[in-house]
């Protein structure tokens, strides 16, 4: 995704690039899709990341954003039941959960969406990837204040986000369910903007670019933008190629050729 915005824009430069999508398979072995990568094409250094949370039943995730739900909450030790579920099924699910079994660990936002959009009462079974947080964005009606999210470097030096307050506000606050999809898209978009800055204090940051399927999202996408450039940052997105998956191809190819050079 890094390389595919860079590629279209320009290689040359150094960048900070916030590739946020479903899951995808990290260096470390992990699932990644909420990460921050500094650097260029052939030189890419992951610098921040999102709190990571194991997906019980795994690439079932994906259309049952329910599991996601359970997964952030019994992360943080709190309990929810999704609609409809048999308890003995939750059980045992929790139980494969705890053990690690077909959990993998995964930083990405996407089923983050997922799991906000379930805990929301928005989305708990989607017919195709994505329809959770699609159905979150349609729920948006006003801007909200964000939730505010720890920020800290992790055991492996990078910034990482703790969504924590943002689940227990959702279980506990009382929203509606437009202000409660209102305010995820805020705290995300904020979340952006507070990695990016701290980023800046360490090192020098020309550019910024979005990509990754998530910022499909028309809400989030703007308001990280609107965040961002009063941050005094440059911004660019995809325009001719794909931001999601469809662009992939061609970011492999740019990848090689840096690497070859």
């Amino acid at each position: 995704h890094a390389s595919a915005l860079a590629g279209e824009h320009d290689t040359g430069r150094d960048w900070l690039v916030f590739t946020w999508d479903g899951v995808g398979l990290g260096e470390d072995g992990t699932l990644w899709g909420g990460e921050a990568l500094s650097g260029k094409p052939g030189a890419w250094q992951r610098v921040a990341t999102l709190r990571p949370f194991y997906l019980p039943g795994g690439d079932k995730a994906a259309r049952e954003p329910w599991r996601s739900a359970l997964a952030v909450c019994w992360e943080i030790g709190r309990q929810w039941k999704p609609p409809g579920r048999n308890e003995q099924d939750l059980k045992l699910l929790q139980h494969a959960w705890q053990r690690r079994l077909n959990s993998p660990q995964t930083s990405a936002v996407g089923r983050l969406f997922d799991a906000t959009a379930a805990l929301a009462g928005i989305c708990q079974t989607a017919s195709f990837e994505g329809q959770g947080p699609m159905w979150l964005e349609a729920s948006c009606r006003k801007q909200a204040d964000p939730v505010e999210l720890p920020l800290q470097h992790n055991e492996n030096g990078l910034w990482q986000s703790d969504w924590q307050p943002l689940v227990e506000a959702l279980l506990d606050a009382g929203w509606s369910t437009a202000e409660q999809a209102a305010r995820v898209h805020a705290t995300l978009a904020q979340t952006v903007v507070q990695q990016a800055i701290h980023i800046r204090q360490q090192q020098p940051v020309e550019c910024i670019g979005l990509c990754g399927g998530v910022f499909q999202n028309r809400v989030l996408c703007e308001q990280a933008i609107t965040q961002l450039e009063a941050n005094d940052f440059k911004v660019y997105l995809n325009e001719q190629i794909p931001m999601n998956d469809g662009g992939l191809s061609f970011g492999q190819i740019i990848e090689y050729g840096a690497q070859q050079e």
